[in-house]
């Protein structure tokens, strides 16, 4: 088992109301891809931060193994949610991938 994690800032621009709109958003986006890409197994993104985070955004997810998630970085689908709903708003990408 791969386990995906990323974590993200929102671009400094988007504040207040806006900004959580968009995390909101980016959340149900990538979240809606549960059951949508082969060998995914489960995959969650947490907004729920606390004062000490320093980052807006984590994306916890998991794969059976690393070809499904190789396959997820250039499934339409995912690509599809990544161009519309995380690129355009973050501004810091932090990736960390693992074998369970």
């Amino acid at each position: 088992m791969v386990k995906h994690v990323i974590l993200w800032t929102i671009k400094e621009e988007y504040q207040g109301e806006e900004k959580e709109r968009i995390i909101k958003e980016l959340k149900e986006g990538l979240e809606s891809l549960q059951g949508k890409i082969p060998g995914m197994t489960d995959i969650k993104v947490n907004i729920n931060k606390i004062s000490s985070s320093n980052m807006d955004v984590m994306l916890d997810s998991s794969f059976i193994d690393e070809e499904s998630l190789k396959g997820y970085a250039v499934h339409p689908e995912h690509v599809k949610i990544a161009d519309t709903k995380v690129r355009p708003f973050t501004q810091i990408r932090s990736c960390f991938d693992f074998i369970i």
